[in-house]
């Protein structure tokens, strides 16, 4: 997940877990970021696409979360957001005549398996509330 989606994810979120069911526009969560709103705008329609986000278009549009922080698990939003593996992958096919060549996509196989499992089970455990408490 070597790219910018999850902490802009988390970012949104927070935001919107903090305004207590206000509902906050792409440019106000886009100042805060300080990023495009187009970039918030398409993070929004994502997030809403998984059911963690709710949003109105329109003048007096905004989005808030589709369920309460304490509800939403930090792991929702890590799948919400993956694209590729989590420390990437080789753009290069190995030598197959080599010792390590031959075998090193299968180690990494399991190596990036076993991390992301840790990830996720730290995840799983830690609510969208639990991380907006860090705040208070």
């Amino acid at each position: 997940m070597n790219n910018g989606r999850f902490p802009i994810s988390m970012h949104i979120l927070t935001l919107l877990a903090s305004a207590k069911g206000e509902l906050l526009s792409s440019d106000y969560i886009a100042g805060s970021i300080n990023i495009n709103p187009v970039l918030v705008r398409k993070e929004i329609s994502n997030l809403r696409n998984h059911g963690l986000i709710e949003s109105k278009e329109g003048k007096n549009g905004g989005a808030t979360l589709a369920k309460s922080a304490e509800k939403i698990q930090l792991s929702e939003v890590y799948h919400a957001v993956q694209q590729a593996a989590l420390l990437g992958n080789s753009k290069n096919e190995p030598n197959p005549d080599c010792p390590v060549g031959k075998q090193i996509k299968q180690h990494l196989d399991h190596l990036y398996v076993e991390i992301e499992g840790a990830l996720l089970r730290k995840l799983e455990k830690t609510t969208l509330a639990d991380f907006l408490g860090q705040f208070e």
